[in-house]
Parts: C-alpha cells; structure tokens; sequence
C-alpha cells in the first residue's frame, strides 16, 4: 500500500473509532459552528448527559473565551487519555472510510476518511502546495486552537478536503460497491444532522482510488484543465476546516523543532485526519456565511462603510453596477452599493471594511450559517447583519490557482447542520 499511496497527500490512516457506545450520543457537530448559539450547545449538553461522547473531546468555539478555557483543554486532554487507556476506540490499521451522509434536506453527501499529509500542504496565499487554503488564515486564531491539539493523544476531524473532480472517478464508484465493504456504521445525527453510514474499502478499492488521484494530480492533465502554463498542480482545497488543518500543521512544526531531521517524517503528528469530498457531488452547495456586528451603532458603521469606498452609494435599492451590501437592523433595512474596483468579490469589500473598522470602534463580529438565523440578531438593538450572495462553487478552483486565496469565510458547503460530525479519531502522539 505504501507504494500505491507514496507521492499522494492523501493516504490510508490507523483509523479509530469509538466502540461500546451509542454512536446518536457520541457524535456531535463541528466545533466552529453555532458560535453565538449557546442554547444549541447546552441541547447537546443535555442530550449526551454522562454518555461517552465526542463532546468530551472537543471545545466548541463559542466556549474559547470563557472564564476557564484552561481547565476544559486540560479536561478534554485527560478524557482523550481516559477513552484510549479503557479501551473506547478500536484501530482499523490502514484503512479508508467510504462514508454516505444523508442531509436533512434528504440529498446523499459522499467522501472518503484519510488522512492529509501536512508537508504537501500550505496555507499562505499565493501557496503551489499540492493542498492549498480557500481563505485567508487569521493568525490571532490559531493559538487558542493550538493550545487545545498542541498535547492531545488524539484528534477528531472536522475538516473536509475537496478535489475537483468532474468524471467522478474517485469516490462516487464506491456507491455502487457497497456490498462487498465491511460496514462500520449506520445511524442518525442529532439536532437535523440527517443520516449517516460508513464502510472500509478493500485493498482493491484503495489500489483504484489511489490509481483515480494519481490520474487528478498529473501535472500536463492539471494544466491543460485550468488553461494554465507549467502551474504546479493543486490537488485538493480546503474546504471547511481551514484553520483546523493551519492548526494541525502548526503543532506539526512545533514537535519538529524539538527532533532531529531524521524522525521528521515519521511523527505521527505529519498527518491529519479529514474527509474528501468531490466539488461536483450533487448534494454540495455552496452557502453565503452572512456578517453579523453585535454590540455596535448600526448608523455610524453604515455611514464610515460609505466614506471607506468613494462612489458608494446607501439606499433601500441602491442600484447601479458594483458589489452590492445588503444589510439590516432593528428599524432599517437597505443596501450599500461598492464601486467594482474594491474588491473582487462583495465578502471582499465588506470583510476589509470589517477588520478596520472594528479595530477603533465597539462591536464584533460573527459569521452566520444561515439567513433566519442572521435576521434574528439583526432585529435586536445595536446589532447590523450583513447579508452576501452565495458563490458559484465552480469558480472555486480557477480563483484559487490564479488568484490565491479568497476572502476568509466567504462560502460555507451547506448550513451550519449540514456540517462535518465527528467519529472517526486516529492518534497524533
């Protein structure tokens, strides 16, 4: 198998997975979601009561700035131990998890678990990684993520790689497969989470996904695709989880500076665990992720994004070519119309606004799954929602390879639901 994986960055992975428990109980959703949500984090709360779980294993983000964020990391680190020392995961040496994900809107989601090679993977823009960001990295958040990974026994993913597929040569084969795989589980997700099974592949099944990613990564194929000329080629984006897998290869980094050379590669922390999801899979959608500025005046931010970009205009229609800005609050609802020349994109504008503004002005910022969920804060005093057009999911690729990364957060694959659950685990110590 070494032979088959050796030049791929996505390879078969000692894979965990939990055993003795009730898997509606242990799996719960993505930790970055339902940030401003804690009622949905106390459901889950009530839900799992003393049940093993994922949730033992995780820090939701909407938990980073509480008052002892120390002491849950140390909690979740010691639980991670607890589960391995008792014998809660058992190992499926080598494998790779065909996994089918039935959203709540009833579409089938398929990818595949592995494991990413962090050395063919690269976050900066500008990056000829074979792995590469769709957005900009926020350095200022990945130390509070760091310091949950840095001296954890084991991770759980929630990353998902996509890889630009159109034949559909390399995971949707194995839907029709199914029989002869070993099924490893069949369950509901909680809170809307839909439907979700998962099988192993067989060797023969890894040797053609290996041979189908082998055939995407051929650089004279990759050019001819994208029109470009002797481009390095990129194999997969990321496409939820950014700063997750900037996370991973950080910790990464860090365990290097403390061996010698020689035992660089073989550090378990090289790789993370994460699924592979093909652009063109029926069920994906791309989701604008709408802006959210609690604890403002929604006035005076209005007025400073109209004098931050001459010829913007501010009207209930604001018309005209350029990026449009919808926005509301309490009492007003409107539109804020960007000359073209600001940015590329309308997250764009409005995400640069953000960042300047908010260094010198009261409020925050939060990035919203969802318009019912974005209009519900905007209806409450000194809150503003901006809400952003989805993005056209083929475009994805071709903006990345030529013009680096996007904007941070300007898509999201499905509602916040929708998102990846944890299972699977594999040690990183």
């Amino acid at each position: 198998m070494e032979n088959t994986f050796d030049k791929l960055p996505f390879q078969p992975a000692d894979i965990l997975l939990p055993q003795g428990c009730d898997y509606d109980k242990w799996s719960v959703v993505a930790c970055d979601q339902y940030t401003s949500q804690p009622e949905y984090w106390q459901r889950v709360e009530e839900r799992v009561g003393r049940a093993p779980s994922a949730l033992r294993l995780i820090l939701p983000e909407s938990s980073l700035d509480g008052p002892q964020v120390e002491i849950d990391i140390m909690d979740i680190n010691a639980t991670m131990s607890r589960y391995v020392r008792e014998g809660r995961f058992k190992t499926l040496p080598g494998a790779m998890v065909y996994v089918e994900r039935t959203l709540w809107n009833g579409r089938v989601r398929r990818g595949l678990v592995g494991m990413a090679d962090l050395t063919a993977y690269d976050y900066e823009p500008g990056s000829d990684a074979l792995i590469r960001a769709t957005e900009g990295v926020v350095m200022s958040r990945i130390p509070p993520r760091v310091a949950v990974r840095k001296n954890a026994p084991i991770e759980l993913p929630h990353a998902m790689l996509l890889t630009d597929d159109p034949g559909r040569t390399v995971i949707e084969p194995l839907a029709a497969q199914t029989a002869g795989m070993e099924l490893l589980y069949d369950f509901d997700l909680m809170e809307q989470g839909g439907h979700v099974k998962g099988w192993r592949l067989t060797q023969a099944q890894l040797e053609r996904a290996a041979a189908a990613l082998s055939a995407l990564a051929d650089f004279a194929a990759f050019n001819t695709k994208y029109g470009t000329e002797n481009q390095p080629v990129m194999l997969f984006a990321v496409g939820d989880g950014n700063h997750s897998l900037a996370t991973a290869k950080e910790c990464y980094e860090r365990q290097k500076r403390l061996m010698p050379p020689e035992k660089w590669d073989a550090l378990p922390s090289r790789y993370a665990l994460c699924e592979l999801v093909n652009l063109h899979d029926d069920s994906l959608e791309f989701e604008p992720i709408h802006r959210v500025v609690f604890h403002t005046d929604p006035e005076a931010l209005l007025d400073a994004l109209v004098r931050a970009y001459p010829g913007a205009r501010r009207g209930r229609d604001a018309g005209g070519d350029g990026l449009p800005l919808r926005y509301l609050c309490a009492g007003s609802e409107g539109m804020v119309m960007v000359p073209a020349s600001a940015a590329r994109l309308p997250v764009g504008a409005l995400q640069s606004f953000l960042d300047d503004y908010l260094m010198d002005h009261e409020g925050r910022v939060d990035y919203i799954h969802g318009e019912d969920v974005a209009r519900e804060f905007a209806a409450r005093p000194g809150n503003i929602a901006f809400l952003l057009p989805p993005m056209d999911k083929q475009a994805l690729f071709p903006s990345v390879i030529h013009d680096g990364v996007l904007p941070r957060k300007t898509f999201s694959m499905g509602e916040a639901h929708d998102k990846r659950f944890y299972l699977e685990a594999r040690k990183i110590r």
